[in-house]
């Protein structure tokens, strides 16, 4: 311990001394430190922003849609139109074991109004379990459609945010009437405000939820527009997916591998591509914060070598008073640790710095905001701890290598 102490006293009288060598020294594994956090920070919050803006439809979703033949099966000639009906969704749901929730779906544009105020916009007729698959989220006091509400039929409506604006604007629309069509309803949510990159048919703060089973007694409907499931686990939504057509050709008989008859949007396949891609991204962005590190490690590898050369004297003295090579090694290896820790400490402090001061930047929509995670604090601690390694490691051994003769002659 006293021996510890004795280094890191040598070591604050050495920074003391030459105070410009040591921020020059330092100011490469600072900039080093804030390069890497900050450009990883980046990365992470990047990915995350991309997420919430594709999960704005859904997370690990499939919506399929109702297409044409363009394969001949068991008779059939091309350009069969398919239809689904709501069995369909129930028959998917049951005997594909790798999807988690389904929901059928009805669609209509019909207007609506409130009062003066008129809109065309597109009328959902779908399940309870859609909001939880969609990400459709009620404002605080309203709700969305339950089973009550399919069962009996309810004339109730969950309306998105932008159809509320346009016909009540600022006043409450929880527990008002709109008149859909000519038939009344009655608004028991309004959708939270969320982002959505992607849609499908019309963005949801366009649209009016009602139950499915008021959108068939109403509309007559017996067609779907589309079917929507969510797959388990999304590195399977490929294999899900034809799972899914061969119950369909089965019962409508058409090829399986008839992707035209039924074509299916997985946004799984999405995921896997944002997977892949910020890991590279990850990848480069760490590779530049290593290489500028890297330089800052050669840097002080160089200056370390030349403080050997200036104590060589000092290096003599101690092993003709009984130093090891182990107490000369471990000093000069623990004086580059201080310079890289002190330097990186530093470092770190700055890079939070500025990642606080860029989270009131208004850029959070586009490219998100820099996210200090436990993932990025590991990766810049260990890199931090090689270059330290090497840095420390040459010229610590090269002190301990001296002669003492040539040391004290010199």
């Amino acid at each position: 311990m006293n021996h510890l102490g004795t280094i890191i006293s040598e070591f604050i009288l050495d920074l003391r001394a030459q105070k410009l060598r040591a921020f020059l020294t330092m100011f490469g594994i600072v900039w080093g430190t804030v390069a890497i956090i900050v450009l990883i920070a980046f990365g992470v919050g990047f990915k995350k922003q991309m997420s919430i803006n594709m999960h704005g439809i859904g997370e690990s979703i499939a919506i399929m849609f109702p297409g044409k033949t363009t394969k001949a099966w068991e008779g059939f000639g091309l350009g069969r139109p398919m239809s689904f009906m709501e069995e369909d969704a129930r028959l998917v749901g049951s005997q594909v074991p790798g999807i988690k929730a389904i929901s059928p779906e009805f669609g209509q544009r019909t207007p609506t109004r409130v009062g003066q105020n008129i809109l065309t916009p597109l009328v959902s007729g779908i399940y309870p379990i859609y909001a939880d698959m969609r990400n459709i989220i009620p404002e605080q006091g309203g709700r969305f459609i339950n089973d009550i509400d399919m069962k009996q039929r309810r004339r109730v409506t969950v309306i998105g945010d932008k159809v509320k604006e346009f016909l009540f604007g600022q006043s409450d629309a929880l527990g008002k009437m709109i008149y859909v069509g000519e038939v009344p309803f009655m608004i028991i949510g309004v959708m939270q405000k969320k982002t959505q990159s992607s849609s499908y048919n019309s963005r949801d703060q366009d649209r009016i939820f009602i139950p499915a089973s008021t959108h068939s007694s109403i509309y007559g409907s017996i067609y779907l527009s589309n079917i929507i499931y969510q797959v388990k686990d999304p590195r399977e939504g490929e294999a899900v997916s034809e799972q899914v057509r061969q119950v369909l050709a089965k019962r409508y008989k058409f090829d399986p591998t008839d992707k035209d008859a039924v074509w299916i949007w997985d946004t799984t396949s999405f995921d896997k591509f944002i997977f892949y891609f910020f890991l590279g991204f990850n990848i480069f962005m760490g590779l530049i914060g290593s290489f500028t590190l890297g330089v800052a490690g050669i840097g002080v590898a160089n200056i370390m070598f030349i403080v050997v050369q200036e104590r060589i004297k000092e290096i003599g003295v101690k092993r003709a008073v009984g130093a090891k090579r182990s107490n000369i090694l471990f000093q000069f290896f623990m004086e580059t640790f201080f310079i890289v820790g002190l330097g990186s400490a530093l470092g770190f402090l700055i890079a939070i710095g500025i990642i606080q001061v860029l989270q009131y930047v208004p850029i959070k929509e586009y490219v998100g905001t820099p996210e200090l995670s436990l993932e990025v604090a590991i990766a810049t601690v260990t890199i931090l701890c090689v270059i330290g390694l090497f840095a420390g490691l040459m010229p610590a051994r090269r002190a301990a290598n001296l002669d003492v003769v040539e040391c004290l002659r010199t």
